[in-house]
């Protein structure tokens, strides 16, 4: 009678929410975030871009263990119902992050972010990523309410070689142009903006004349 009782206290509910806990273990209750730094949001993000981002970490376009580790099993249709999961939250987003930059790698920052460099061939990041850097649903990500040290090290890797997307890779192309003082002034400045509010990606079919200033091949017709 006793194993029998506790064998029914131990019976966990089957839902995609209880099978996600490993997910927010690192990326926070609801996917929101937590405070130290590394791991990103992904709550709201477009379901295109988790996606893809899932699939890339399975695939060995995106290294890090842990992820490849949860995800190295998984089917398509399975890592679409967690991209979807997600991609379906809208918890509050936290206070940006107090800076430590000076006033003048913030203006480096805010200029690439908003114009880019004609001459170093790199665009504006709110022509792909949206004019309030929320995103553009359903494949490209926003960009504000994610940590400093978190954009350092995914342009870093961007630079490197070590993070990889659908050829053609155009975060690639762009991070490859950056200096180490403009990703630095990048993370700084997109860190330390205050979400609008409306948090939502803006969906491709609602931008009259949508067209990316690059080819990405993360990012379906």
């Amino acid at each position: 009678m006793l194993a029998s009782m506790n064998a029914a206290a131990q019976v966990v509910p089957d839902t995609l929410a209880q099978r996600v806990k490993a997910c927010v273990a690192c990326h926070g209750q609801e996917g929101r975030a937590t405070t130290d730094g590394f791991y990103p949001r992904i709550a709201g993000k477009p379901e295109g871009y988790l996606y893809n981002q899932l699939r890339n970490f399975r695939d060995g376009k995106r290294t890090y263990p842990m992820m490849t580790y949860m995800v190295a099993h998984l089917t398509d249709s399975y890592l679409q119902e967690i991209a979807s999961y997600f991609s379906s939250l809208n918890p509050p987003y936290a206070a940006p992050q107090a800076s430590i930059a000076d006033a003048s790698m913030l203006e480096r920052g805010r200029v690439l972010v908003k114009l880019g460099d004609v001459g170093k061939k790199i665009p504006a990041c709110v022509a792909c990523h949206s004019e309030k850097m929320t995103g553009v649903a359903p494949f490209i990500p926003g960009l504000l309410g994610l940590p400093r040290d978190y954009l350092v090290a995914q342009l870093g890797a961007w630079k490197t070689g070590s993070r990889h997307a659908h050829a053609p890779d155009c975060m690639q192309s762009v991070a490859k142009q950056l200096s180490a003082d403009d990703i630095a002034a990048v993370s700084a400045w997109l860190a330390s903006q205050t979400m609008p509010a409306d948090t939502k990606a803006v969906r491709q079919s609602d931008i009259a004349g949508f067209k990316l200033p690059i080819a990405c091949g993360s990012v379906l017709p």
